[in-house]
């Protein structure tokens, strides 16, 4: 999707692995690295207005996990399992022997199950609104995946596309425009239909591969961040008497250690909404020992 996607905040690099080429970008001179793992149906450039001020004290890098952004789009199960793989194998690559692990949404279920299987691999992990500490019964789960299907994605149209962005925000900042242009602008794409598996199966794969049993084995220093108007965590239809508060206390209380952050009138989006709030929270985070 080179040739859809709106030019990324920084300059974007490529590296191949294995049959799948992966986008990424690299700021910052520091021994310290942030790695971040974006969320559903976004890209890398969900973190631009973390890295730019970040890399100020630490080297930020962030790839587009393939089925995603700029990165290939692959025939691949698209599991919490398959993309920490992907991580594992972008780290060998770039030499990385240890990183800070940043996830969100979506990106924050990959990242538990990264520092449950790697656990070497990770110094700190950090959870923004993470999918995978809300469980589902087996019965909610396959609710959620027969309603949504390859043909459901496919036929999204332009106005539900922008009601499926603002219910990712309390307040939506004017640089939403762009990813929701982009996500429109997706549907011309050669790999459209590529994209479409890509985030069907993820979703399938989230849950089928839940990761709420893995928090207990995770030993890292952990945050746990979550807007305090999240709309999407927890499902409002399965969970309706469920808070968001409620899904971050249920992480740091099988995380040994962990603490929670709760950002005011913020929602799931919330690094991108609140920036210099989140930015702060870790880096407070970062400079304990």
């Amino acid at each position: 999707m080179k040739d859809i996607l709106t030019a990324y905040s920084f300059d974007t690099q490529y590296v191949s692995l294995d049959s799948m080429e992966i986008a990424y970008v690299k700021q910052g001179n520091s021994d310290k690295n942030l790695l971040f793992i974006h969320g559903l149906s976004s890209n890398l450039e969900a973190w631009s207005n973390n890295i730019s001020r970040l890399q100020e004290n630490y080297t930020c890098y962030a790839l587009d996990l393939p089925g995603f952004g700029k990165s290939s789009k692959v025939d691949a199960a698209y599991t919490p399992s398959f993309y920490a793989k992907v991580v594992r194998r972008f780290m060998e690559n770039q030499k990385l022997d240890h990183v800070i692990l940043v996830g969100h949404s979506m990106g924050g279920q990959a990242a538990i199950k990264f520092t449950e299987s790697y656990p070497e691999l990770v110094e700190k992990l950090i959870l923004i609104a993470p999918a995978g500490i809300e469980t589902f019964s087996g019965q909610e789960a396959q609710f959620l995946k027969n309603a949504f299907t390859e043909d459901f994605v496919k036929s999204t149209s332009e106005a539900q596309i922008e009601k499926n962005y603002a219910l990712n925000f309390y307040k939506a900042p004017k640089e939403v425009e762009i990813m929701i242009e982009d996500r429109k602008n997706i549907r011309e794409a050669s790999d459209f239909y590529q994209h479409v598996q890509a985030i069907v199966r993820s979703v399938h794969g989230m849950l089928d591969e839940p990761v709420f049993d893995d928090l207990k084995a995770i030993s890292k220093p952990t945050l746990v961040i979550f807007g305090s108007k999240d709309y999407l965590i927890p499902n409002k239809y399965l969970h309706p008497n469920s808070t968001t508060k409620e899904i971050g206390q249920l992480a740091i209380e099988k995380i040994k250690g962990a603490q929670l952050e709760m950002v005011d009138d913020a929602g799931h989006f919330v690094q991108f909404e609140k920036p210099e709030e989140v930015n702060a929270l870790i880096n407070s985070f970062l400079q304990k020992p």
